[in-house]
C-alpha cells in the first residue's frame, strides 16, 4: 500500500501487551442487539467482520459492570455474569481469529438513569451528588463511600474477567455525561468530601484499582469528553491548565492511553491557543500518555442527537485527519458512524477505494451490519 492513508496509518501500533496493525480504531458505539444483556452470534459476527476488513482495534459498544444502577436497557450487554461472559469470550475469539484485537468498553451510566428502568427497575439512580446533567438537585441518589467503593470494585473485577476470557486491554467510559464523567464534572459533582476536593480521584482510583487486578501490560485505556450527552458547549477544563489538573492523576494511576472524544476532530480545543490542537492533542502534550482522536472522522455530517433517528451523513476526505497524524498529535483514530455504514471502511481507506466508501444512513444502525 502506497497511499498517503496507508503511510499515516498501515504503521502497527504497541499499547502495552497490545500490537495493534494499524492506527484504525473501531468506537464504542451502543447497539442493544444482546437480549438479556448476553452478546450472540450476531455481535461476534459484527466485530469480526470490521477486524477482517482492516480494522486494527475494536472497542466494543458499552457493557455494564455488575451493579444494578449501571443500566437502563434490557438489550445492552452486560459484562458480568456466566452466559454474559461465555458470550464476550466467544466474540473475543471471533475477533482474534480474523486478525484483530478487541477491549471491551466497562460502563456505568450514574445519574443518566432513570429510577425503574431494566434491568434492574428497583434500582435507584445515583450519581455524585445526586445532581443531573441540567444542574437539576434531587434527580437521583448521592453515592455514599461505601456504594463508590463497591463501584471501583465492580470495574476492576469487569477488567479481571476481560483478561481472564482473552481481551486485548480495557476501555473505562468516562466520557458523555455518565458516572466517571460526572465525578470529574463540576456541575454534577458538588461532594465536600475527597472525591469533591479532587474531582478526578474517582477516575484515579479505578484506574488504580484496574492496575491492581490485571498485568502490568494489560492496556487500560480511559475515554473521556468535555461536551456531555445534553450539552455540547460543556468543559472539564476550560483551558489547558484545567485539564491537565483533571487529567495528570488519572495519567499518574496508571492509565496507559486516552481517548478523547470530540464531536469534531478538525476543530481547535482551545482556539485562542497558538497550538490550535484538537481535544486529543491537547491531551497527549498535556500527559504524554498515547491517544485516541475520535469525531466525524470520513462523513460530513457532525455527531448530533439526531445521529440515530434518522441524520444522514456522506462521505468526506481524511486528508485534514491524515495532515494531524503526520504532525503525531495523536497516534490512533477511532471511526464511529462511517465503520457501522461500511465494515470495509478501514481496508477502502488503506488501499485508497474512498470511492467506493458506503454512506452513513439509519439503515446503518437498524441491523448488526
Amino acid at each position: 500500500m502506497s497511499t498517503r492513508a496507508a503511510a499515516a496509518l498501515a504503521r502497527p501500533f504497541t499499547l502495552g501487551s497490545a500490537e495493534l496493525p494499524n492506527r484504525i480504531v473501531m468506537a464504542p458505539m451502543t447497539r442493544a442487539f444482546s437480549p438479556g444483556g448476553v452478546p450472540g452470534e450476531d455481535v461476534a459476527g459484527y466485530y469480526s467482520r470490521r477486524a477482517a476488513a482492516g480494522t486494527g482495534l475494536i472497542i466494543t459498544e458499552g457493557t455494564y459492570i455488575d451493579h444494578p444502577s449501571a443500566g437502563d436497557v434490557e438489550s445492552v450487554p452486560r459484562f458480568h455474569g456466566e452466559q454474559q461472559l461465555a458470550g464476550w469470550q466467544r466474540v473475543v475469539e471471533a475477533v482474534h481469529a480474523e486478525g484483530g484485537k478487541i477491549m471491551p468498553q466497562l460502563w456505568h451510566v450514574g445519574i443518566q438513569r432513570a429510577a425503574g428502568k431494566p434491568p434492574f427497575p428497583e434500582a435507584p439512580s445515583v450519581g455524585p451528588s445526586g445532581i443531573a446533567l441540567d444542574g437539576t438537585e434531587g434527580a437521583g441518589t448521592p453515592l455514599s463511600v461505601v456504594e463508590v467503593d463497591r463501584i471501583i470494585e465492580a470495574f476492576a473485577e469487569a477488567a479481571a474477567q476481560a483478561e481472564r476470557i482473552g481481551f486485548d486491554g480495557i476501555e473505562l467510559h468516562g466520557a458523555h455525561g455518565y458516572l466517571i464523567d460526572q465525578f470529574l464534572w463540576e456541575r454534577t459533582n458538588r461532594r465536600s468530601d475527597e472525591y469533591g476536593n479532587s474531582r478526578a480521584k474517582f477516575a484515579a482510583d479505578i484506574v488504580a484499582a484496574v492496575r491492581e487486578r490485571v498485568a502490568a501490560d494489560f492496556p487500560v485505556v480511559l475515554r473521556y469528553s468535555q461536551w456531555k450527552a445534553d450539552n455540547y458547549d460543556a468543559k472539564l477544563g476550560a483551558d489547558p491548565e484545567e485539564l491537565s489538573a483533571l487529567l495528570t492523576p488519572i495519567a499518574e494511576a496508571g492509565v496507559d492511553a486516552f481517548h478523547a472524544s470530540g464531536r469534531r476532530y478538525w476543530e481547535p480545543e482551545f482556539p485562542e491557543h497558538d497550538a490550535q490542537l484538537n481535544v486529543a492533542g491537547w491531551t497527549k502534550k498535556l500527559t504524554g500518555k498515547p491517544v485516541i482522536t475520535v469525531g466525524s472522522v470520513g462523513l460530513d455530517k457532525v455527531f448530533g442527537m439526531d445521529t440515530f433517528s434518522g441524520a444522514v451523513a456522506g462521505v468526506e476526505s481524511i486528508e485534514r485527519l491524515l495532515e494531524r497524524f503526520e504532525r503525531d498529535e495523536f497516534d490512533l483514530v477511532a471511526v464511529g458512524r462511517a465503520l457501522l455504514a461500511d465494515p470495509e471502511w478501514g481496508q477502502k481507506v488503506l488501499e485508497g477505494r474512498e470511492r467506493e466508501l458506503i454512506p452513513f444512513s439509519k439503515d446503518a444502525i437498524q441491523t448488526l451490519h
